[in-house]
């Protein structure tokens, strides 16, 4: 499988920090590849590596659950715990965001927002693919 090579750093830094001032409630960000490498993150509550593994394979099941269902690409897998979110998108076929949430997360602005900013980052990933 080949995997995204890391970017500029200042780049992804730049994109993961303008999602949380356009959203409110975003706590972390969190880029990795599908099989759970880190590639960037915008966290310092979390462990990074810790969610990028156990978002690839939150991302790994849902896309599975969605072909055997029959409900087409999977773009979003959310999940809502008693205090807060976790949002993991798909971004491209070898890669994933991750964005963690508290209670108040406004979910309308990140479905608004989020597909502007994967495509953005699958622009820099593809960029410098080796």
């Amino acid at each position: 499988m080949s995997h995204p090579a890391a970017p500029e750093p200042a780049a992804l830094a730049e994109e993961l920090s303008s999602l949380r001032e356009r959203v409110m409630g975003v706590t972390e960000t969190v880029v990795a590849t599908v099989d759970g490498l880190l590639v960037a993150a915008d966290a310092s509550g979390v462990h990074p590596e810790s969610v990028a593994a156990l978002s690839a394979a939150t991302l790994g099941l849902g896309r599975r659950a969605t072909h055997e269902v029959g409900a087409g690409g999977l773009q979003e897998i959310v999940l809502r715990g008693t205090a807060g979110h976790a949002v993991v998108l798909a971004v491209g076929d070898n890669a994933l965001l991750t964005v963690l949430g508290d209670e108040g997360l406004d979910t309308a602005t990140l479905r608004r927002e989020a597909p502007a900013t994967v495509e953005r980052l699958a622009k820099l990933l593809e960029r410098h693919r080796g």
